[in-house]
């Protein structure tokens, strides 16, 4: 189905402009998040890449200043396997930049090998969710003061897949490579929903969404009867290009100034499960995270 929308839906576009805009997007040296650089820096807006591999990063700026004609493309260090390197790239972040209008949280890993990131996380729902969750947190004054500004969280359809485990967050007592990943996209759905709760009224608003299934280098974990599977489907799947538009769409569309905390895909609202609109288990998840990364929202 999701195949078939791709090839019958109205391409959305936008002429918005984001001059004097600075711009934060998280794991922005590949994929998507690198297509999301190159068109966000085409409408005059500061692009910041925030990426682990500084190399890559400072490879991929000059694609994006080469395809863009934009030179006010840089690239920060960020690990989001680590609370340190977070804690450190926003004070940096902080002290630098006078303000910073939309806050792509698209880094993120997908069905890999068990592992846990340097805080003790299982890694996918501890770079997928805690980091961005953390980085949010501590960029969240100066998004305020920057308002009107916006939160835009890379999620997937794969939300739907399972459920949050509470009680074994990470996994320890038996791990799915495939529930663990849908368990960490379900917490960026919710994270959005309750971030949107508690911006109310400051100018803020956030947005998840689901890319499409995306030709990326997060395939690379997948089985041999998984990538068989994509193989087939290849047709029906989009370049990272493409896979770029929803998250364009929340970071610049005007008619969503108003709308806060919802979930999109192929450039418009979409329906999410009854898991990523259950605001008790959304609370229940705030807590938990802000009690395991020891932060206090106000």
């Amino acid at each position: 189905m999701q195949g078939l929308r791709n090839i019958f839906r109205k391409s959305w576009s936008s002429a918005e402009r984001l001059d004097g805009k600075t711009v934060l997007i998280t794991g922005a040296n590949s994929g998507i998040g690198k297509e999301t650089a190159i068109d966000l820096a085409k409408r005059g807006a500061k692009v910041i890449m925030a990426c682990r591999d500084m190399d890559r990063a400072q490879a991929a700026v000059k694609d994006v200043i080469e395809s863009s004609g934009n030179q006010n493309v840089v690239c920060m260090k960020l690990d989001l396997a680590e609370g340190k390197s977070i804690r450190e790239f926003a004070e940096a972040f902080n002290q630098g930049e006078p303000r910073l209008d939309i806050l792509i949280n698209n880094a993120g890993v997908m069905m890999c090998p068990y592992g846990k990131t340097a805080d003790g996380f299982e890694m996918q729902i501890g770079i997928n969710h805690f980091g961005h969750f953390l980085l949010t947190h501590l960029l969240l004054d100066l998004i305020k003061r920057s308002a009107p500004a916006r939160i835009v969280t890379v999620s997937s359809m794969a939300h739907s897949w399972s459920s949050i485990n509470l009680d074994d967050i990470n996994s320890e007592k038996s791990y799915d490579k495939k529930k663990a990943y849908s368990q960490s996209k379900l917490a960026n759905v919710l994270f959005t929903r309750s971030l949107a709760q508690r911006l109310k009224g400051t100018g803020v608003t956030a947005y998840s969404l689901h890319p499409g299934v995306v030709q990326t280098e997060l395939w690379r974990h997948l089985g041999g009867p998984e990538q068989f599977f994509l193989t087939i489907a290849k047709p029906f799947t989009k370049n990272s290009a493409q896979g770029a538009q929803t998250t364009i769409y929340c970071a610049v569309e005007p008619s969503l100034e108003k709308e806060s905390g919802g979930y999109y895909s192929d450039c418009a609202p979409a329906s999410c499960s009854a898991a990523g609109r259950d605001d008790v288990l959304a609370q229940k998840l705030w807590e938990l995270s802000c009690r395991l990364l020891s932060v206090t929202w106000e």
